[in-house]
């Protein structure tokens, strides 16, 4: 497998505390998944033809440890940087799309579930620390107050892996709530268990066919309070003292979740495309044109490569400076204003389109043959194209936001931040 991103796997190393000189260096999240990576690029069709994460895959996405990477220690969890995850999540994405995609989203939950009481975290992964758990944020269901907690009713899509967990994180809006004299929707996460809810198999898709990204459907269950958290503490109000935070007391539980979940949704996406990058090289090394001449000396073939290779691994340094500076910030005891969370968001989402817009450009170039969906980079193109359309990487809004800020203008998109 071509290589195209080597000077940032070892800038995220750096990052993650570990040794990149002579001393003996700790082996991390990505290498384990580049050592996987031909198991998993075979198990791919499977969970392809499954519409979602066939055992192998699933058993070889474990065994990366990027499913704990981000649970706490005192779980069992490995409490790693956020670089690393990120890292890790691209590797195994650049072997299967379905399966970085999948890490990433699932891989992500034990970092929220930290941030609530210490009865939610025994009632989650008491009985089993490895347990793993699905979402789904869009509020397109109710999460409404009840005596002792809340009625939770409705139904939610695109929620990852659902068929792999033992439980799922739905969002949805409660009313409003005001922070510091100003009222804002608040958005809430509640999780349920296994038996609160039903799964809807609607997954067919041309892109991520083996996330199995179906439709949840819940039906007026009850969800005790102390497992519903409100996101405003992790937006506008960043800062406020969580429960769980006083357990788990690591910088790393002190990141802001919006921009954190831009990160990994990114890292996502990325996967994808380092995917497709590394097909189309190795297709297009040894193809020739109709009249027999190797498209590997054409000068306008090269230049493609040359751009796309620029822009695709200038999207992951800047995913890597996101992380380590918002890790650094956290450990300094700081919070980040809103204009520099805007920027993250701006900036990673931003980062991630044009990585997409990178891929596209070589598209283009391959051979007219590619609209065959037998043909290798038909699959690859479209895992590439379903990642890119997730609501987190539209940049537009996110640019405003930022900018907007910048400039000190009161008109700003609302966005979670």
């Amino acid at each position: 497998m071509t290589d195209a991103m080597t000077i940032p796997a070892t800038a995220a190393r750096s990052e993650a505390g570990v040794a990149t000189g002579s001393e003996p260096r700790t082996e991390t999240i990505a290498d384990r998944a580049r050592a996987l990576a031909p198991a998993l690029t075979l198990a791919d069709a499977g969970s392809n033809s499954l519409r979602r994460l066939s055992d192998e895959s699933w058993r070889l996405v474990t065994d990366t440890g990027i499913l704990r990477a981000l649970q706490p220690r005192r779980w069992g969890g490995g409490e790693t940087s956020v670089t690393e995850f990120a890292d890790g999540v691209v590797e195994i994405g650049r072997a299967s799309a379905s399966a970085g995609w999948v890490s990433s989203v699932v891989g992500v939950h034990p970092w929220q579930i930290a941030l609530f009481p210490a009865e939610t975290q025994e009632e989650v992964w008491g009985a089993n620390p490895a347990r793993a758990i699905a979402s789904s944020y869009t509020p397109t269901g109710t999460i409404e107050k009840a005596p002792g907690g809340y009625r939770v009713s409705g139904r939610w899509s695109f929620s990852s892996g659902i068929d792999r967990c033992d439980g799922v994180i739905l969002g949805s809006v409660d009313g409003e709530r005001s922070i510091n004299g100003e009222s804002f929707p608040d958005f809430v996460s509640a999780i349920l268990d296994r038996d609160q809810y039903s799964i809807t198999d609607v997954w067919h898709t041309s892109g991520l066919k083996g996330t199995g990204s179906n439709n949840i459907t819940v039906v007026d269950a009850f969800v005790p309070a102390h497992r519903v958290q409100s996101h405003l503490d992790y937006t506008k109000g960043l800062g406020t003292p969580l429960a769980g935070q006083e357990l788990n007391t690591a910088a790393l539980y002190r990141l802001p979740w919006a921009v954190l979940f831009n990160l990994i949704i990114t890292a996502g996406a990325l996967g994808t495309v380092y995917g497709f990058l590394d097909l189309w090289t190795a297709e297009t090394a040894g193809r020739r044109t109709n009249y027999g001449t190797l498209l590997r000396d054409d000068a306008l073939v090269q230049d493609h490569l040359a751009e796309a290779t620029f822009t695709i691994d200038g999207a992951r340094l800047r995913m890597h400076r996101a992380g380590a500076e918002l890790l650094e910030i956290a450990e300094a005891g700081e919070i980040p204003s809103e204009e520099l969370r805007a920027f993250y968001r701006w900036d990673l989402a931003k980062s991630a389109q044009s990585a997409v817009d990178a891929v596209s450009d070589l598209m283009r170039s391959a051979s007219g043959r590619t609209a065959f969906t037998e043909h290798p980079l038909h699959g690859k193109f479209q895992d590439v194209m379903a990642a890119s359309g997730h609501a987190f990487l539209v940049s537009d809004a996110l640019g405003r936001a930022f900018a907007g800020r910048k400039l000190g203008s009161l008109n700003v998109p609302a966005v979670h931040l």
